[in-house]
């Protein structure tokens, strides 16, 4: 007779417990881009809402952003750094293909011999990482997870690119994630559109580079391809995310969308008709896009700037290259 085997299982719900971040240490404004791309500052502040952007210095990396949001995380948490179990890292920033970003952070920050892994979502990442480390937990995999969302996007720019190269900025944001009394972290809607692939990614492959094919690889995008499919298909993706979390958006407390666009983020708020009480994350504006940092990083400064919103319902959804996307409602802590 087979022997039976044991299954895990974990805690009945889960929660974020605190959130950290770390911007790259410059801020760059408009004046400082325009000139290679023939534009002017009223041009990007239309276009994006964009005033200015943090940027690292050149000795900065990811990894370095990633372990200083981390650590504020897991500060503010009150759970020790030796009782993280998952440390799991979105970005597409990781200056080597290989270690992960995660397990260096992990060991950075007092969780070594954690399980760490990173994932490439691009934008969607920092939801798709919620969504694992919700799962992990309840599953019996991990205790407490620390997701992070960290990107150093100024090393893929290029400076003469009109789609994108304005927008981009540099920074990391964290959370830890543990067991809760109550339901901290609604059902995930997430999927992509890999039709759609060419629309946001890189000019070129480490291997066209390699052999002289191609310049430094850099980000691109086809902009109105891309404004199309945030503003028509992922309004209907925050829709899914507030029923399958039981609510209604008049029960939110706050908006935090991928920090795109500032025309997208209006014209999302416009469509959900969200109540005027709901706050609305527009870190743009000072950070510019820092892909998967971005959704934590918003979420951070809300925090910060409206201490009442402790406790309340959060609409987070990301979305970009892939395209991917994903979306939950959560509980502030």
């Amino acid at each position: 007779m087979t022997p039976q085997l044991t299954q895990a299982t974990g805690a009945a719900h889960t929660r974020i417990y605190s959130y950290g971040a770390a911007r790259g240490e410059n801020a760059v404004p408009n004046e400082d881009l325009i000139e290679p791309i023939n534009s002017s500052d009223e041009w990007i502040r239309q276009r994006t809402g964009i005033i200015t952007r943090v940027r690292a210095d050149a000795g900065t990396t990811a990894i370095d952003l990633a372990s200083d949001a981390a650590a504020e995380a897991i500060e503010r948490s009150g759970i020790p750094a030796d009782k993280i179990d998952a440390v799991i890292v979105a970005t597409i920033s990781n200056p080597k293909q290989t270690p992960s970003v995660s397990a260096i952070v992990a060991d950075r920050v007092g969780a070594n011999p954690a399980a760490a892994y990173d994932l490439n979502a691009a934008c969607a990442g920092f939801a798709y990482g919620v969504a694992q480390a919700d799962a992990l937990i309840r599953a019996g995999a991990a205790h407490y997870a620390v997701v992070i969302g960290t990107e150093k996007l100024s090393d893929v720019v290029d400076p003469t690119d009109r789609s994108i190269s304005f927008l981009l900025g540099d920074g990391a944001g964290a959370v830890v994630i543990g067991p809760s009394d109550t339901p901290g972290i609604g059902p995930t809607i997430w999927g992509s559109d890999g039709s759609k692939a060419d629309a946001v990614g890189m000019s070129h492959t480490l291997t066209e580079f390699r052999d002289g094919l191609a310049p430094w690889p850099t980000l691109r995008q086809e902009g109105p391809t891309v404004f199309r499919w945030a503003v028509w298909e992922m309004v209907k993706v925050a829709r899914q995310a507030i029923e399958a979390a039981g609510i209604t958006a008049d029960d939110l407390a706050a908006f935090v969308p991928h920090q795109a666009n500032m025309r997208i983020i209006d014209e999302f708020a416009k469509q959900l008709k969200l109540p005027d009480t709901v706050v609305i994350g527009r870190d743009i504006e000072t950070t510019g896009n820092t892909s998967a940092a971005s959704i934590p990083l918003a979420t951070h400064r809300l925090l910060e700037e409206h201490p009442e919103l402790s406790g309340g319902l959060a609409l987070q959804i990301g979305f970009g290259a892939g395209l991917v996307f994903g979306a939950q409602v959560v509980v502030l802590p």
